[in-house]
């Protein structure tokens, strides 16, 4: 099936690479105009080749930025929150510094962007805001992920607290929350941990492998489309059965 975005503009966060970038891609394929920003400016250029219409440099921390890029190209119908870092470490490990930094990046990056975009989207009367969460802190304790759990079970609440606030509004808001996903950001991690990292990823996996970023898309297509207009507030679990 084609075209199950078409004729909807969509603006994704952390797009020149992993689960942004996928999304990104399957959005225009499914017939959206993709707005496509990182700070990644090479990763950026390579997208336009691949079908996406526009890419724009975009520092999800800087709020007058992310302000001026709403004003500039108006409403969106789709916005994907995607920009994330993983620390690692427990509170041990957590410094002032990290703390706030995840929570800059993590949370406060989609205050900034639901700020700037809802109000467009009101305007419209629809809109569709899909937040990447993940299963580690909402679903299930990971070791060594004391504040990115932390980041990721905030936004499962902020998409709740979005989704109740402006459902009578047209606008839907849910979170997709990925287990482990091959990304190039989760092999830098799994090279980290030595020559059998990756396999270590794999071995807590009841299927045996990693998923793709390809697998996180195909639902965010889906909850970017109308075909999931009757959905709202949900953190929707993509693990594997990692939790199970």
């Amino acid at each position: 099936m084609t075209d199950r975005l078409k004729g909807k503009r969509a603006l994704v966060t952390a797009a020149a690479a992993g689960i942004g970038r996928a999304c990104a891609l399957a959005f225009a394929r499914q017939g959206a105009y993709v707005i496509a920003t990182d700070i990644d400016e090479n990763g950026l250029a390579t997208l336009k080749a691949e079908g996406v219409q526009e890419a724009t440099r975009l520092d999800v921390r800087d709020s007058a930025a992310v302000l001026a890029l709403a004003q500039r190209i108006d409403a969106v119908d789709v916005l994907l929150n995607a920009a994330g870092h993983v620390h690692h470490g427990s509170v041990r490990e957590c410094t002032d510094d990290d703390w706030d930094f995840s929570f800059d990046l993590n949370v406060k990056s989609m205050h900034r962007t639901l700020r700037a975009f809802l109000p467009g989207m009101l305007t419209l009367g629809h809109g569709s805001i899909v937040n990447i969460s993940s299963a580690a802190g909402v679903f299930k304790a990971a070791p060594n992920r004391y504040v990115y759990g932390a980041t990721k079970a905030a936004v499962a609440a902020l998409t709740r607290a979005v989704a109740v606030d402006f459902i009578t509004e047209g606008i839907r808001c849910n979170a997709i929350c990925p287990g482990t996903i091959e990304t190039p950001s989760m092999l830098g991690r799994a090279e980290a941990l030595g020559p059998q990292g990756r396999e270590t990823f794999v071995a807590r996996q009841p299927m045996g492998r990693l998923g793709t970023a390809e697998e996180i898309a195909s639902l965010a297509v889906y909850l970017a489309s109308d075909e999931s207009s009757f959905t709202t507030g949900v953190a929707h679990i993509i693990d594997g059965g990692w939790t199970l």
